[in-house]
């Protein structure tokens, strides 16, 4: 397939981690376009590490140290996949001026073994300012995927990050917003809605078999696939296990240190390969979201997990994000009842015309076409182009010559 660029050399300053999480957006897209371009897809640089009295302290230090040993390292998918060694706290100039020259001398050392020279540079993380202002690159395109002054999974403060995020905006081409409230809301002219995508064909496929550990747990299961941490609304979904043991609730993904649920029908399986959780989604029942709907950060969230969830034409119940209030086929929830109601609901109504329509409401948008239109975006720049106002992805490309 023509994603629109070819030997062009990407640098991908990404935020999250390839050997730990559930694949983004930036994973989906930058495999693709490693079919016909030298991509290094940079893991999380982080925005700091949480204060040391968090219960994730030092696990993130131990999974960050596990990464830093691979540092350089190919994917399968194609991409080469960095950890780059930094002193992960940037309050402090002094720090931050430390990891500038580490980060320059670690980057040009990966891109002479790749053989990049002058790189597409694509951030999604404020982070990476210092260093993205020092590659000589053709473009910098800037991702926008959370609220990221809003984010507690950091003691960096908001003017710290709201001074790299401008600084970002400033030097970027186009700033890309992976979230329709993150998008309505910027004021920066040279915008676009970079909206999520899914796998479609990975999640609709009815998998041959079922994994064993989630065959073994009784129905109906309510089934949620990502990472946990402080986003997880805890009190409801052990209010909820208590109202209703028969309900098994089935948690696929790492887990942090803050969720902690003991209750029998509660079950945590753990990470699993994204290549079998096909073999899962046989035996859901219905897909949930339990997200804490007063959290600032995760207000803004686009999950693209409810679109891998729509895929699979199953029933899903979830919080109110703005993201997908208007989203048809999905049950939405604001209390434990509404919880509960909207659950019964999909067990007992869900009808074959419902799974269609949140199908085929996801089903145009794969990761192909996303990759495909911004291929066409990087093109567009890279022979000279200019936004001079925000458009939606479907829209032709406003430039001044």
């Amino acid at each position: 397939m023509d994603y629109g660029i070819k030997d062009e050399g990407i640098i991908c300053f990404a935020g999250e981690d390839w050997w730990y999480h559930h694949p983004h957006s930036k994973r989906h897209i930058m495999t693709r376009f490693s079919r016909d371009n030298k991509v290094i897809f940079v893991n999380s640089l982080t925005l700091g590490l949480p204060s040391i009295g968090n219960r994730d302290f030092f696990l993130k230090i131990r999974r960050k140290l596990k990464s830093y040993m691979r540092w350089l390292k190919r994917a399968p998918e194609g991409p080469y996949v960095m950890t780059p060694v930094i002193v992960p706290f940037f309050g402090s100039s002094a720090i931050r001026a430390f990891n500038r020259v580490l980060l320059s001398l670690q980057m040009r050392l990966a891109m002479k073994i790749v053989g990049i020279e002058r790189p597409i540079v694509w951030v999604a993380i404020p982070s990476a300012v210092d260093i993205a202002e020092r590659l000589n690159a053709k473009i910098i395109l800037y991702q926008v995927s959370d609220k990221y002054d809003a984010n507690e999974d950091s003691a960096l403060s908001r003017c710290v990050i709201q001074d790299m995020d401008a600084r970002l905006k400033k030097i970027s081409d186009i700033v890309m917003y992976s979230g329709r409230k993150l998008f309505d809301e910027s004021d920066v002219p040279h915008r676009y809605f970079l909206e999520q995508a899914v796998d479609f064909d990975h999640f609709a496929t009815v998998a041959p078999h079922t994994a064993r550990d989630i065959a073994s747990i009784p129905r109906p299961i309510l089934c949620y696939m990502g990472w946990m941490d402080y986003i997880m609304d805890v009190p409801l979904i052990e209010e909820v296990a208590k109202r209703r043991p028969q309900w098994h609730w089935v948690f696929i993904g790492n887990k942090s240190n803050l969720v902690q649920i003991s209750a029998p029908n509660v079950h945590f399986l753990g990470s699993k390969p994204y290549s079998e959780l096909p073999s899962y989604v046989r035996q859901a029942d219905v897909f949930v979201l339990p997200w804490r709907i007063s959290n600032e950060f995760t207000s803004y969230g686009s999950a693209i997990k409810v679109r891998e969830y729509m895929a699979t034409g199953k029933p899903v119940v979830i919080a109110p994000l703005h993201e997908y209030l208007e989203t048809p086929g999905l049950r939405i929830y604001r209390t434990p009842g509404e919880f509960i109601v909207a659950v019964e609901d999909a067990l007992k109504n869900d009808a074959p015309r419902d799974a269609a329509l949140r199908q085929s409401f996801v089903k145009a948008g794969t990761w192909d076409v996303r990759t495909q239109q911004l291929g066409r975006l990087i093109a567009g720049l890279l022979a000279g182009k200019k936004f001079v106002h925000a458009v939606e992805p479907e829209e032709a490309l406003t430039v001044n010559q």
